[in-house]
């Protein structure tokens, strides 16, 4: 196993990170450091990568084998040991993901006023469905101000909400329209009762706080600093709908947020890969 090149992690006992948590620090790494290598990966370098974020080696072989259940690795053994690679739809969703995680936050240019509105029901007692309803709809951009009604700012997004019912066969009647905000009412309480504005840019500051001015030493700290600098920017695709500039706060700190994911991302990318090659050189020797 690792007999040489880059050392075993220190890793910290004082807590255990959730499956659910292993499970999606296991997707950032895939998606940041073995799509684009291409190449199968050993356990010891998946489960040695985890460890620097205190996932125990039981929790992180149990998200392997979850990941690999639900069709986006596969496993080969050779001799002893096994080794993983990523399948074609593992491929295109990390791909995918990745477009998004990395092309977020940017400017989209001028917003012509219209908004996507989505009518739908699902019935109270079909609370899985109600659930898989609201993430896919939430991840699409869409929010809610009203019982049944979705609303988005940006209307390119219908072909995506017209597979999102398609593939979770909602069954009633599903209504959609293209139009711009009337007269009648407040705009601005729309957008209130759809997003929690104050919440997400919370969150914003948290994230800048948190990477503005951070240096990382190279080796294991600028992994570790690059793959936290991922993992915490994935939720904002989902948090975030990223409305017109002109229905935001004037101080709207989203935009410093994705500038500074942007410059530290670019800053580590090259350092992060490096150590990451080093690990998975060393269990390979």
């Amino acid at each position: 196993m690792a007999s040489g090149g880059a050392p075993r992690p220190t890793v910290s006992r004082r807590r255990e990170v959730s499956g659910a948590s292993a499970r999606s620090l296991l997707m950032t790494v895939l998606g940041e450091y073995v799509l684009p290598r291409d190449r199968p990966v050993w356990t010891a370098t998946l489960v040695d990568t985890l460890a620097f974020f205190d996932v125990e080696e039981k929790s992180a072989r149990q998200a392997l084998a979850r990941t690999a259940a639900e069709g986006w690795l596969v496993s080969e053994r050779v001799g002893r040991r096994v080794r993983w690679s990523l399948t074609a739809p593992g491929r295109r969703l990390l791909t995918e993901g990745a477009r998004r995680i990395y092309e977020f936050g940017r400017d989209h240019g001028d917003w012509d006023g219209r908004w996507l509105m989505v009518l739908l029901t699902v019935p109270e007692s079909q609370r899985d469905l109600r659930h898989r309803v609201r993430t896919r709809l939430t991840w699409a951009g869409l929010g809610s101000p009203a019982p049944g009604v979705w609303i988005g700012p940006d209307t390119g997004r219908q072909a995506d909400v017209e597979a999102i019912i398609a593939e979770l066969d909602i069954g009633g009647p599903v209504l959609s329209f293209l139009a711009e905000y009337g007269r009648i009412g407040d705009e601005a309480a729309m957008i209130g009762r759809a997003w929690d504005l104050t919440e997400l840019e919370a969150h914003y500051e948290q994230f800048i706080d948190k990477f503005t001015g951070l240096r990382p030493q190279p080796g294991q700290a600028t992994l570790h600093a690059q793959t936290r600098l991922v993992h915490e920017w994935r939720r904002f695709p989902f948090l975030d709908p990223q409305l017109p500039t002109r229905l935001l706060p004037a101080t709207w700190s989203g935009a410093k947020a994705a500038d500074l994911f942007r410059a530290q991302h670019t800053a580590w990318t090259v350092a992060a890969l490096s150590y990451w090659d080093s690990l998975a050189a060393a269990e390979a020797a």
